[in-house]
C-alpha cells in the first residue's frame, strides 16, 4: 500500500486535552508519530466536546462524532476503510471493536491502555480497605475486561515496564501482543538546560494534576492533612501551590492563604508553573502508568519528591531527580533538604536530565513503534492465527457484545 493511502482511525474515549492530563499529551504523541509517517488521521469519539480540547481539525486531522450502539458507525468505517484502528483505552474497544472486526477485518487493531486500569483500581481499593496490595487483588471484573480487550487486539501499547511484567508474568499474556512504549520525549540539550531558571530564581512547591483522576485528589488530601502541617513549620517562607484541571468544590475548599496552601485550579501553562517552582511534590498513594507531572518536572529542570508508586516505571537504573519516599516524615525531610541544599538540588536536576535522555528518547521509540507496525502488517494473518485466545474471545464475547448492542438499539427505537 502506498504511503499516501494509509489511513488511521483513532477511537477516543475523550477528545484529547494535552494541557489537562498526561493521557492527553500521550495521545498527541501518538498522533504526531502517525502524522510524521504520513497517515491520513481521523479522530472519532462519542464524548462531548470540551472547551479545553486540542483543536485537532486545525492540524489536518478529521474530527468525527460517533455514537455508541448505532449502526451508522458501520457505514462510516466501511467507507473510511482505515489500515489501522487505534482504540483509546479498553472501553472503546469493547464498544466499537466488534464493528471494526465485522466491517473492516483487515485493519490492524491497536489498543493504547494509557495505564492498566485494573492495576490502578486494585491499588485504590486496597488503599480504601487499608490493606497491602497483593497480585491476587488484580483478578477483578475490570481485569477480565481489560485483558480480554488486549487479546482481541493485534497489538497493545504499554506505557510502563512494571505493567509489561505484570501482564506477562501474572496474566500470562504473550509478549507478541504487547509493545513497551513509554512517553516519547525530545532529548534535553545543553542550550535548553542553560536557560532554566536557577535555584535562586525559583520559589515554592507545586503539585499539578487533573482532578478527574482520583489519585490526584487523594494526593492533595494527603498534602493538606498530613504532609503540609509538618512541612510548613520547617519551611516558614515557602508556599504550596496546587494546580489541576477540573477542580471540584471540595478542592477549592482547601484553599487557605493563611496556611500558605493555595489551590489555583487549571494552570494556563504547566511549563510556566513547574519551571518557576523550586520543587514538585507528588505524594501519590495509588495509581498506575507513568506520571506526566513527574516527567514534566524533569523536562523543566525541577527536582521532585514522590512515592514509589509515583516513580514506578520511570527511572529504571538511573537515580531519581530528587527523592522517593513513602513515609510522611521522610517525605517532609526530603523536601526540606532539597529546597535548602543547592548542591543536592542541582544534582537532582542532573538526574532528571539523564532519565529523560536515556529512558524516553523520542526518536528511539518512534523507530520501535514503526518497526512493530511494519512487521505486523507484513504477516497479520499469521500473527492472528497464533493468538488463539484472541480468536476465541472474538468468537464468544464479541458476539455477546454485538447482540447486547443490537438489543439496546431496538430498545432505544421503542423508547423513541
Amino acid at each position: 500500500m502506498e504511503k499516501s493511502l494509509q489511513k488511521l482511525l483513532i477511537i477516543g474515549s475523550v477528545w484529547p486535552e494535552p494541557n489537562s492530563s498526561a493521557a492527553g499529551w500521550r495521545m498527541m504523541e501518538l498522533i504526531d508519530f502517525f502524522k510524521t509517517e504520513n497517515y491520513e488521521i481521523t479522530f472519532a469519539s462519542s464524548a462531548a466536546d470540551s472547551l479545553y480540547s486540542f483543536p485537532i481539525e486545525e492540524h489536518g486531522i478529521n474530527k468525527i462524532t460517533i455514537e455508541i450502539n448505532n449502526d451508522n458507525f458501520n457505514d462510516f468505517i466501511t467507507e473510511l476503510n482505515p489500515s489501522i484502528v487505534l482504540f483509546d483505552r479498553f472501553m472503546t474497544e469493547e464498544q466499537f471493536g466488534w464493528r471494526v472486526i465485522e466491517h473492516c477485518p483487515n485493519a490492524l487493531r491497536i489498543l493504547d491502555t494509557e495505564d492498566l486500569h485494573c492495576l490502578r483500581l486494585a491499588r485504590q481499593n486496597c488503599y480504601k480497605e487499608k490493606k497491602d496490595f497483593q497480585p491476587s487483588d488484580l483478578n477483578s471484573d475490570t481485569a477480565k475486561r481489560e485483558i480480554a480487550s488486549i487479546y482481541r487486539c493485534d497489538l497493545t501499547l504499554i506505557i510502563s515496564e512494571y505493567e509489561m511484567e505484570l501482564l506477562k508474568n501474572h496474566f500470562k499474556v504473550d509478549s507478541s501482543l504487547l509493545l513497551y512504549l513509554p512517553f516519547m520525549l525530545p532529548k534535553l540539550t545543553e542550550s535548553e538546560t542553560l536557560n532554566w531558571k536557577t535555584f535562586e530564581e525559583r520559589k515554592h512547591i507545586v503539585f499539578i494534576g487533573n482532578f478527574y483522576h482520583e489519585p490526584n485528589w487523594n494526593s492533595v488530601l494527603f498534602l493538606k492533612e498530613e504532609i503540609w502541617p509538618l512541612l510548613s513549620k520547617k519551611l516558614p517562607q515557602t508556599e504550596l501551590h496546587i494546580y489541576g484541571a477540573y477542580p471540584s468544590q471540595k478542592v477549592t475548599n482547601l484553599h487557605n492563604p493563611k496556611d500558605r496552601f493555595f489551590c489555583f485550579g487549571r494552570a494556563e501553562s504547566a511549563k510556566e508553573v513547574i519551571s518557576n517552582a523550586k520543587l514538585l511534590l507528588a505524594p501519590i498513594r495509588f495509581g498506575a502508568g507513568l506520571k506526566g507531572k513527574l516527567a514534566e518536572a524533569m523536562m523543566f529542570g525541577t527536582p521532585s519528591v514522590t512515592t514509589s508508586i509515583g516513580a514506578e516505571g520511570m527511572n529504571g537504573d538511573f537515580k531519581w531527580n530528587g527523592e522517593i519516599q513513602n513515609d510522611v516524615k521522610l517525605i517532609v525531610d526530603s523536601v526540606t533538604n532539597l529546597i535548602t541544599n543547592k548542591e543536592k538540588w542541582l544534582e537532582a536536576q542532573k538526574n532528571g536530565i539523564e532519565i529523560i535522555n536515556n529512558r524516553f528518547d523520542k526518536e528511539h521509540f518512534r523507530k520501535v513503534l514503526k518497526n512493530e507496525i511494519l512487521k505486523l502488517k507484513e504477516d497479520l494473518e499469521s500473527h492472528r492465527q497464533a493468538n488463539f485466545t484472541g480468536q476465541l474471545l472474538i468468537h464468544h464475547s464479541l458476539s455477546s457484545t454485538k447482540y447486547l448492542s443490537k438489543w439496546i438499539m431496538e430498545k432505544n427505537k421503542k423508547i423513541g
